[in-house]
């Protein structure tokens, strides 16, 4: 296992899985511009896919909402900004964009798109404009459960022996052992690309922090919650909350969905 100071500890943290939730049928709510805010759209992390959400996508489409998954390659920030806006084009009207883990970087970058209302960042990363995701671990310890084994290739996994302990603690160990085994690389180098934009800037924001998540330094979290001025709900979870806590993070995300209408006006 390599460790490129601030590179592998951020790759550490960044564990990539989808949430879930509890929408509330109310949740559909008139955006500024008359349109209802009725779509989500859900950007995974590293080391999972867009499955992970299916709990969120059931909850919230049983309540009403257009659901979509983004299903980002983690090749590069620019590829995983490029699928996030290839999906939020297919909107047809303002949508919540939501983002677990590193995907908290991609909506960060992303949700600068006129099409996004308001941003939910699920124990994620929100680096500022001219800002690298690895500069957001600097005077934070990453947990030591959490561990980053990278591959020859320059792409990072989840140590498989500490996958369960670092990722998916309340996890059963049957789903977690799957996580494991089918745990999508990361290209290292996203730690290290500065962002354009920072989409936190404009958009009323939202996080979930995961008080059991060993991915994150828990000060980590707070802080870059608080810097982007977000409205925190703590959630006793590990990392992989999404999974865990559905009904909790939709109804993080039925808060946007209304709240994005009060901050616009």
């Amino acid at each position: 296992m390599s460790k490129p100071g601030l590179l592998t500890a951020a790759a550490t943290t960044i564990a990539a899985v989808g949430l879930s939730g509890t929408a509330n049928a109310q949740a559909v709510t008139s955006h500024p511009d008359g349109k209802p805010v009725r779509n989500v759209v859900l950007v995974h992390g590293a080391f999972a896919d867009g499955t992970g959400w299916r709990g969120v996508y059931d909850v919230l489409t049983a309540r009403g909402y257009r659901v979509s998954i983004v299903q980002i390659p983690l090749t590069s920030l620019a590829d995983d900004v490029a699928a996030t806006k290839r999906v939020l084009a297919l909107q047809d009207g303002p949508a919540v964009l939501v983002g677990h883990s590193w995907g908290g970087t991609v909506i960060t970058e992303a949700g600068v798109d006129p099409k996004v209302a308001a941003l939910v960042y699920v124990s994620a990363i929100a680096p500022d404009a001219g800002e690298t995701t690895g500069q957001q671990y600097a005077g934070f310890t990453t947990p030591p459960e959490f561990v980053i084994d990278t591959l020859p290739d320059g792409f990072g996994i989840v140590k498989p022996a500490n996958f369960k302990a670092g990722f998916a603690a309340d996890v059963s160990d049957a789903d977690a052992a799957f996580m494991r085994d089918s745990q999508v690389p990361i290209a290292m180098s996203v730690f290290e690309t500065k962002l354009e934009h920072a989409a936190w800037r404009t958009k009323p924001s939202w996080a979930v922090i995961a008080t059991d998540d060993k991915a994150f330094d828990q000060r980590m979290l707070q802080s870059m919650a608080r810097r982007i001025g977000a409205s925190i709900t703590e959630v006793k979870a590990s990392h992989a909350v999404f999974m865990t806590q559905p009904k909790a993070i939709a109804e993080v995300i039925e808060k946007a969905a209304r709240g994005a209408v009060k901050a616009a006006r």
